[in-house]
């Protein structure tokens, strides 16, 4: 009998985690944007006005944590288009210095319909140290459409090709 009761309590604990998903994909907009996209939580959103490409612009951020990882896009919009190569190519730095990258690899090549051509999309994978000196695995993306930049990352302590290719495939303009 005692035994009857402890295999139905276990039956209900694994119904009750499967009930329980890690990731909840919902649809997510950001204001201004232009885009929607998948995320595996619901996110908190914030905006921060930084510094890129000898402009003042403000950030429009959307993040969320699902398990072990970070979930996050952000975009800002710029006032002079013909900066938007630089712009890039500078908040790749930053997010690489931020994390303390030894090194980053290009990963698959990333196209999402709608964007520009020129510059192209960025896509990579880094690993490196968290500000507290934690590992850090990201898996990120940058691009962008005429004077709009994106950005897209994944970070957790390990992390696969296949994390962020969920994450970004959930990613599109409306």
């Amino acid at each position: 009998m005692l035994r009857s009761v402890l295999s139905l309590f276990a039956g209900i604990l694994l119904l009750l985690a499967a009930c329980n998903p890690v990731h909840n994909w919902r649809e997510v907009r950001l204001p201004n944007a232009g885009l929607k996209l998948l995320m595996p939580c619901k996110p908190d959103q914030a905006s921060r006005t930084m510094p890129l490409a000898g402009q003042s612009v403000e950030m429009q951020m959307a993040g969320c944590e699902a398990g072990p990882a970070l979930y996050a896009i952000s975009h800002v919009a710029l006032a002079d288009a013909s900066k938007t190569a630089l712009a890039l190519t500078q908040w790749k730095a930053a997010m690489l210095s931020n994390m303390r990258a030894q090194g980053s690899t290009p990963t698959s090549k990333f196209t999402l319909q709608g964007a520009s051509a020129q510059p192209p999309a960025i896509r990579l994978a880094a690993q490196g140290n968290r500000q507290d000196g934690s590992a850090v695995a990201a898996q990120a993306i940058w691009f962008a459409r005429d004077a709009h930049l994106y950005h897209a990352v994944v970070y957790a302590k390990e992390l696969s090709q296949d994390e962020g290719d969920t994450f970004f495939s959930g990613i599109e303009f409306q």
